[in-house]
């Protein structure tokens, strides 16, 4: 196999692992009807549910971070799988809210641990010039698990109900841990011919070693000094289509000191965290939460028109990506305008459906979900901007801090939301009505994480430039 047939073999497996992870993540915004229904609960503790997951998401993000630079992808990728799943069973056979409560932080556990670890793979695997497509095309295509949760999910909650649905969701995550262990691997190293040392300190032959692949250079030096090749005596086993020879194990990456400090201290990691956050939460309070209640109960529109909506959204995220990739790969300097002007369309966006006193005509609404959702692909550029400022070395913790922002944005969002629904809804019981108006008084508060974020993003700006003057932005 071919070095770059390799790469796309592991980046392709961990994607996949990311989608299931978004699959998991917004499943329970497709099921705000049925919770209300089976658990009786109040849109207070329905938010508290969601931001619970999002709490627990944000507060490791940074751990997680450092986790990585420690650990490795392939580990935390593969352990995130592995929580999700159990997050999941939990829901699926939970008896009461406070069990659905418990789900939902597993998953949001497992799911902290799975996209900075993806895109902690890229730089590993692809050569620079093609980072930032491969990071948005990770993001964009990690989108599709909300395909997975507005379409089959949808469908296998309505046609055989919560405990089945959930519990095969689960199975999904087994089936993506499974994957993440036979095939991903943190670097080409591992499989290709640093894996292994041999007695005299030369590395080992790997019989999966693309042909033609250049030599380490301690062991190029030892062959140019006469020194006789090191068979490939190292036994291996094989699984199916998987092969490897049994190797001493990785030598574990020390963690640099201070690496936290210095990143929360760094105007350009900074930038990054609000740019990420003035792209993200919009979405993320759509999609994971209070989207398909918002469409149905506040605009009027059937289960099968606010799922189209949820998958519009997700198309729109997926054609965006790879664009802003290519773009800001040609263009560096395109990064900040980029980020404020998806900012200013996504701030008339809300307008568009929060300022009408009856419902919207559709066509509106679609232009809504694209809007928000191309902020999505456009927060990702937060990380080309981390990359550019930090040393590889506190690369997964800066990574990490970054990540926290659209989550801390949405999840306080969304809480709010909830807490207004039911103030303008009937004082929050189980059956009070959630019509437009109520709708239009909770998401009148999404301007204030909007302001912020603009905010902090111009006045950030001077400050990165200040203390890294190569930064484009």
């Amino acid at each position: 196999m071919t070095s770059d047939r390799r790469a796309l073999l592991v980046w392709s497996v961990a994607v996949g692992a990311y989608v299931v992870a978004i699959m998991n993540r917004s499943s329970l915004g497709v099921a705000t009807l049925e919770v209300t229904d089976l658990f009786g609960v109040s849109s207070a503790l329905l938010a508290t549910m969601a931001v619970a997951q999002l709490v627990v998401y944000a507060l490791l993000q940074v751990p997680v971070g450092v986790l990585l630079d420690r650990y490795g992808p392939r580990v935390l990728v593969a352990s995130g799988a592995a929580v999700m799943a159990l997050g999941q069973t939990v829901l699926a056979l939970a008896p009461s809210a406070g069990w659905v409560l418990g789900g939902r932080v597993l998953v949001g556990a497992g799911d902290a641990l799975t996209f900075v670890s993806v895109v902690r793979l890229v730089p590993a695997w692809f050569a620079a010039r093609r980072v930032p497509v491969m990071t948005q095309l990770t993001g964009s295509l990690g989108q599709l698990g909300q395909v997975l949760s507005a379409v089959p999910v949808v469908a296998l909650l309505h046609a055989e109900g919560w405990r089945t649905t959930f519990l095969s969701v689960a199975a999904v995550g087994v089936v993506a841990t499974i994957a993440v262990v036979a095939v991903v691997r943190d670097a080409p190293a591992e499989a290709g011919t640093a894996g292994s040392v041999g007695p005299a300190g030369g590395a080992l032959a790997d019989p999966d070693a693309p042909a033609g692949e250049a030599a380490e250079p301690d062991v190029a030096a030892g062959l140019a000094a006469g020194a006789a090749p090191v068979p490939a005596a190292a036994p291996w086993w094989r699984v199916g289509l998987l092969r490897r020879r049994w190797r001493p194990a990785r030598a574990r990456a020390h963690s640099e000191p201070g690496a936290l400090r210095a990143v929360l201290r760094d105007p350009g990691a900074r930038l990054a965290f609000w740019m990420h956050f003035s792209g993200q939460f919009s979405n993320h309070v759509v999609v994971l939460l209070w989207g398909f209640a918002f469409f149905v109960e506040g605009q009027g529109r059937t289960p099968g028109e606010a799922s189209a909506l949820l998958t519009l959204n997700v198309v729109a995220a997926v054609v965006a990506g790879p664009v802003i990739g290519v773009v800001v790969g040609r263009h560096p300097r395109a990064r900040m305008p980029l980020a404020l002007g998806t900012s200013a369309a996504i701030g008339l966006a809300w307008l568009s459906v929060t300022l009408p006193s009856a419902p919207v005509p559709y066509a509106v609404l679609c232009v809504f979900v694209v809007v928000v959702a191309v902020g999505g692909p456009t927060s990702l550029v937060a990380f080309d901007v981390a990359r550019s400022c930090t040393p590889a070395r506190r690369l997964g913790t800066a990574t990490g801090f970054v990540n926290t922002g659209g989550f801390v944005g949405a999840l306080a969002t969304m809480l709010v939301v909830g807490v207004v629904l039911d103030a303008a809804s009937g004082g929050g019981s189980a059956g009070g009505a959630r019509d437009l108006e109520a709708f239009r008084a909770a998401f009148a508060w999404v301007a204030v994480p909007w302001a912020l974020g603009v905010a902090a993003m111009l006045l950030g700006r001077r400050g990165a430039r200040r203390a890294h003057p190569d930064l484009a932005v």
